[in-house]
């Protein structure tokens, strides 16, 4: 098996080839307000969604991508001899065949493709409204089933006549069906946020529910694999595998994952007798023996990777994950790690999900790590990272990034070539909102999202100087803490009425609330601006606090008297707020727009950005210096001069 690092670094290598070099630092002199220096891509990966053999080619399908692309690599000749452009969508997480057709289903927007391996033409055949195909299966006379979110729906097409059947939500008010497979007979659909393994009858539509009793309350059967006998489900948020017979579904195993801190079970295969299963976010790989319970641990391919789809071929199982496939061959126990860029699969500028300016270099946050922008030289590396940063903030000489999932906490020093976990928070958490550093105590703080399904955000304490973390959940009672802003020993919370994905909001307004890191309690709450779901951003000023929400008003809160006391309309949708001096900013997908606070005015700074981040929305940065932004047009670093 290739040496972690060593295929860290040609990996990244391979995918830096493809980079633009960054324009050089910008010269000494000021520049006018508004000037834009292009960087170059912002984020350029690879990452895998899902995968499909066709004989002896495994056709691999790209995930945030522009386009996305279905990559052949050909075994016989060991490499990637062809691409299909997905045209539409921001990835491809769903794929089945049909004899030799590929199917694929991408999400934002969710429409189906077929590939025609024969011919290499690539059809699309159906759009369907909902945001997500989350997965795909064809059955053994040719039907192709699709698990869909929100809400959690399967459908039924039909290659035959390119009609698509509704066959409804397997469980009425859950918003996901993440797993799906279907035989003669049957469709099976494993859906969540609230765990449910469904049979429905393919010819009646007759829905039966097959999830024992004793896991009832589990959170998602998120994977699945069948065979002529057995149904194997992955479960969250325990990582547990569900074995149990077709005919007698009373008949059932539970086998718990055994990695410490594991989670997930991602990805299931029942094969020659045994259930290859890969948890998260350890990364392992384990086999069960339906026949005699016998349970093994096979090892840990990379560590940490999320197994989007394990397969079989030529006596061998392939795992697909984000960063590359690894190829166990259970008659010798081998395991082995490829790069799929190295085989020549197409690496390209992704969604980018942050971005951070610390001085001398950018951070920008996608899947599987950041490229990080030497603002003096133009050069770009890839710093790999399992997972996706979604904030990223500087204290001193270190730089802290929060990681989905599992609401991970890493730091980086400028020149290591990898970045060093800290600790996850737990506690039912995984998206990180926001990052800040309170100079007076020296703490780091990260606010969290919970899972999907899940109540209360939560707030983590961090002190780097002793390593100890503590986590305070709920801090604002059936809210996630979107944003931060800290000052002189107290953290001033934005919140969101959102809790985990796919929970409807109990609450109907964002609040703005003070956290004292020194007694560790909430002192205040408010509800700033009525109406408004989520407060995007928060900055102190020099004499008020201010801050962004999602509909993008401004607001100034007076922290003496707590209340606020300007607001001003600047867009549609609020993003990140900057503040430099008398002047804030913010921005869109199409705009950066300049605040003057003294005279509470906008205007917009550049336009015509048509910015493409990831889930949308915008992210602006600010350089440490306060003469610049960072932010993106299209998917192009961008330095916008202020």
């Amino acid at each position: 098996m290739i040496p972690r690092r060593r295929f860290l670094q040609a990996a990244a290598a391979s995918a830096a080839a493809v980079t633009i070099p960054a324009t050089p630092a910008m010269a000494a002199a000021r520049e006018p307000k508004g000037t834009i220096t292009d960087l170059g891509p912002a984020s350029v990966a690879s990452p895998l969604g899902n995968a499909e053999f066709v004989g002896d080619v495994l056709y691999l399908g790209s995930r945030g991508l522009a386009p996305n692309v279905v990559g052949a690599w050909d075994l016989g000749q060991d490499r990637v001899t062809a691409h299909f452009d997905i045209p539409t969508g921001v990835g491809i997480w769903a794929m089945c065949k049909v004899g030799t057709d590929v199917y694929v289903g991408t999400h934002s927007r969710s429409d189906l493709y077929k590939i025609d391996t024969l011919t290499g033409s690539t059809t699309l055949l159906a759009q369907y409204p909902d945001p997500y195909i989350w997965t795909m299966a064809a059955s053994p006379d040719g039907k192709v089933y699709l698990g869909t979110s929100q809400p959690g729906r399967v459908l039924e097409y039909d290659p035959a006549t390119g009609a698509t059947r509704d066959l409804g939500q397997p469980a009425p008010g859950e918003a996901y069906v993440r797993s799906i497979q279907a035989d003669d007979t049957h469709v099976y659909a494993g859906v969540g946020a609230n765990a449910h393994l469904v049979a429905i009858d393919r010819r009646t539509g007759e829905k039966r529910e097959l999830l024992p009793a004793e896991v009832a309350d589990r959170d998602w059967v998120s994977s699945m694999s069948i065979s002529g006998t057995h149904v194997a489900g992955g479960m969250n948020s325990l990582a547990e595998l569900l074995v149990l017979e077709k005919a007698d579904p009373a008949a059932y195993k539970v086998v718990k994952a055994t990695a410490p801190g594991e989670k997930y079970v991602v990805s299931v295969l029942i094969h020659d007798g045994w259930v290859y299963f890969a948890g998260r976010p350890s990364g392992t790989f384990y086999r069960y023996e339906i026949a005699t319970g016998a349970y093994e641990v096979l090892g840990v391919p990379f560590p940490e990777a999320q197994t989007v789809r394990i397969l079989e071929h030529g006596g061998r199982i392939y795992g697909v994950q984000e960063p590359g496939i690894f190829v166990y061959d259970p008659a010798t126990g081998g395991l082995s790690y490829v790069s799929h860029v190295q085989k020549g699969f197409r690496a390209a500028p992704e969604e980018p999900m942050s971005v951070h300016c610390d001085g001398e270099r950018v951070y920008v946050g996608g899947k599987g790590g950041c490229d990080l922008h030497d603002l003096a030289t133009g050069q770009v590396t890839r710093l790999p990272i399992p997972g996706e940063p979604k904030t990223i903030m500087t204290a001193g000489t270190t730089t802290y990034l929060g990681v989905y999932t599992q609401a991970a906490l890493y730091s980086h020093r400028a020149g290591d070539p990898e970045a060093r976990l800290l600790l996850r928070t737990g506690h039912n958490q995984d998206r990180p909102k926001d990052l800040v550093h309170d100079r007076l105590t020296g703490l780091i703080v990260m606010s969290t999202q919970p899972e999907p399904g899940h109540q209360n955000g939560a707030l983590d304490v961090y002190d780097p100087r002793t390593g100890r973390l503590d986590t305070y959940r709920p801090v604002v009672e059936r809210q996630t803490v979107f944003s931060l802003a800290a000052r002189l020993g107290t953290v001033h919370l934005g919140t969101s009425t959102q809790e985990g994905l796919g929970s409807p909001p109990v609450t109907s307004t964002a609040r703005l609330a003070a956290f004292d890191l020194r007694t560790r309690e909430v002192r205040w709450e408010v509800e700033p601006v009525a109406g408004a779901k989520a407060v995007t951003s928060l900055k102190h000023g020099a004499l008020a606090l201010y801050g962004i929400t999602d509909a993008g008003v401004l607001f100034e809160f007076d922290l003496l008297r707590r209340k606020v006391t300007r607001t001003l309309k600047v867009c549609d949708r609020g993003g990140d707020l900057v503040l430099a001096g008398r002047y804030a900013y913010t921005g869109d997908e199409a705009a950066i727009y300049e605040i003057d606070l003294v005279k509470l005015t906008s205007r917009k700074l550049v336009e015509g950005l048509a910015s493409d981040w990831f889930g949308g929305g915008a992210r602006i940065n600010i350089d440490p210096s306060r003469r610049a932004l960072y932010a993106l047009k299209g998917r192009n670093l961008i330095r916008v001069a202020i």
